[in-house]
């Protein structure tokens, strides 16, 4: 891929969700390796063309200011809604059978607004995934008498015995890589580990497991932890698995929409809970395919740039 076709996929990923990118986060985000150098050479041509629009310090390939303006608003609320994550995760890091607490979707890309959630990426122990999730979605069910709920949008699990991220494709590779541990370094660090195949996606990008705080061990969650270690605690992990995925089954057939107007669906296994690709993934990798494929005619025939 040339460096300047690697610059516009870059670019026309994050106009899906009308995000402009500074020059460090476009070369961060590109899927072809290239110097720095040659990288800002090749991008200042594309704004000396019009090709990339430049407004401040960012970059877009829409001509919409209102974006401009947006990005920076998004990025002064995220530094406030990423203090409360540090406490919140801080708070599910307590919990039984929980290794690691990160920071996902659109705050872990520095961006929000007065609607945004707090979305949580839980690392938990090995085939305690579902004791682990019934316990904090308990606690979550408290937290709606203070409307509260949104600081806990615990969404994506996985445990510590399958920590591969099993769909390889650009949205998996930027949420992985974007991803911002805040509790459980030595989680985050197998975390990353098993999931190096993002390099492949995206060779600039660094995993930021160093932003993650040690994990403390409390009495309470460790006796709890200790009851519920042995065989008693298998039985009771999957029947809670069956349990849920059940309901979860009911709420995808009765076409249950949840506040961002996808539908209610999840994908439960033993070592991992997460919504089901098929209802946002699927939808937003089709887009940018189909995005890509547009540039590709677009810039191809005026500045033969994109191969």
């Amino acid at each position: 891929m040339h460096t300047k076709s690697a610059i516009i996929s870059a670019l026309g990923y994050f106009d899906l969700f009308n995000y402009p990118l500074t020059q460090r986060e476009i070369w961060l985000f590109l899927q072809h390796p290239a110097p720095y150098r040659q990288f800002g050479e090749a991008l200042s041509g594309l704004v000396q063309r019009a090709v990339v629009n430049k407004f401040g310090e960012f970059y877009s390939l829409r001509h919409e200011p209102g974006d401009f303006a947006s990005r920076s608003e998004g990025n002064k609320k995220a530094v406030i809604l990423l203090r409360k994550a540090r406490k919140v995760a801080k708070l599910v890091s307590l919990f039984p059978f929980v290794r690691g607490v990160g920071v996902s979707g659109s705050l872990s890309k520095n961006f929000a607004n007065d609607s945004s959630d707090i979305d949580l990426f839980i690392i938990t122990a090995p085939n305690r995934l579902w004791l682990a999730r019934t316990i904090l979605h308990g606690f979550k069910k408290l937290t709606f008498i203070f409307n509260r709920q949104h600081l806990y949008c615990m969404n994506y699990f996985v445990d510590q015995q399958q920590l591969e991220i099993e769909e390889k494709n650009i949205y998996t590779a930027t949420e992985v890589a974007t991803l911002i541990p805040m509790q459980g370094e030595t989680a985050f660090k197998e975390f990353f580990a098993a999931n190096a195949w993002t390099k492949s996606f995206l060779p600039h990008h660094f995993l930021r497991v160093s932003s993650a705080a040690n994990r403390k061990v409390q009495p309470v969650p460790w006796l709890v932890e200790k009851a519920l270690g042995g065989r008693q605690g298998n039985r009771l992990d999957d029947y809670l698995m069956e349990m849920t995925n059940r309901r979860w089954r009911e709420k995808t057939l009765n076409n249950q929409k949840n506040s961002r107007g996808v539908t209610m669906s999840m994908i439960a296994r033993k070592h991992l809970a997460k919504p089901d690709p098929a209802f946002f993934q699927e939808g937003l990798l089709k887009q940018y395919a189909e995005k890509i494929e547009q540039l590709a005619k677009q810039f191809e025939a005026d500045y033969a740039i994109v191969k």
